[in-house]
């Protein structure tokens, strides 16, 4: 395999439909985002993504056996007379290179123009410090009528000079030349654990956005595991912090005697 390809289950056909995107990066939001809505809307596979920009390992299943590292599109059907239909993106990785980043970038855009797409949402982590109470989150958009969709659900317009890094980024920034308005919602996130109070924040604001109603009751439990879990590794680094307290303390004082 020498280029990005994807393989699509033939005569899948959608009306108006969506795109939503999210893939590992900065405290997992976007993947927990996407595959949160999949799992609720019960959206069905109809197409992989394989790239020689991904990692290069397999990945074993429970069987035995081995597949490559890829990009999966799900889509879910609309009842509503003229409502959009979903095309949900997530996978395993994101590609390793810039050149990488590209190509892949590209591939999905190709695809997306294929099936008519008009509107494409990225989802991503952006990195705060902390956040005892609900994330924040930034957004940004193509244009300022699809900007103005996402502040009146009570998302915060990214900073100027603020940096999109990955596909998040590049889907936004290479809509236009595929004639794809594109907005990239970033829940605020601490990063260095999958972060399921950001994805929930992402959700709340997204879902008003695309008409969706969706139960919050198993992202809500999963937010709750992760806080005690936060909660115990809060622990351990004060106990290691008071330890260090106690070691330099004691250094200063040997210091002292011995001068």
């Amino acid at each position: 395999m020498k280029h990005t390809i994807i393989r699509e289950k033939p005569g899948i056909k959608l009306q108006n439909p969506i795109l939503i995107e999210g893939l590992p990066g900065l405290g997992s939001v976007g993947k927990i985002v996407v595959s949160y809505l999949i799992r609720q809307l019960k959206a069905k596979i109809f197409a992989r993504l394989y790239s020689p920009f991904f990692p290069y390992h397999v990945l074993v299943n429970k069987n035995g056996s081995v597949r490559l590292l890829r990009g999966n599109f799900y889509y879910w059907k609309n009842d509503a007379p003229n409502g959009n239909d979903i095309i949900l993106l997530t996978g395993d990785s994101q590609a390793q290179t810039i050149e990488g980043q590209y190509d892949i970038a590209n591939e999905i855009l190709t695809f997306a123009t294929d099936h008519s797409v008009k509107t494409i949402f990225t989802i991503g982590g952006y990195s705060a410090p902390s956040h005892e109470a609900e994330p924040r989150v930034v957004g940004v958009a193509t244009n300022s009528k699809l900007l103005k969709k996402l502040t009146a659900t009570g998302v915060s317009v990214s900073p100027a000079g603020n940096p999109i890094v990955g596909t998040a980024g590049l889907l936004v920034g290479l809509a236009k030349f595929k004639h794809i308005e594109a907005a990239c919602l970033l829940g605020e996130t601490v990063g260095y654990i999958p972060d399921p109070k950001a994805a929930r924040s992402v959700v709340k604001a997204l879902l008003p956005v695309l008409g969706l109603k969706v139960d919050l009751h198993d992202l809500n439990i999963e937010v709750e595991k992760t806080g005690r879990v936060l909660e115990k590794m809060r622990a351990v680094e004060k106990k290691i912090e008071l330890y260090e307290e106690e070691r330099r303390k004691a250094e200063k004082e040997r210091m002292t005697y011995i001068s």
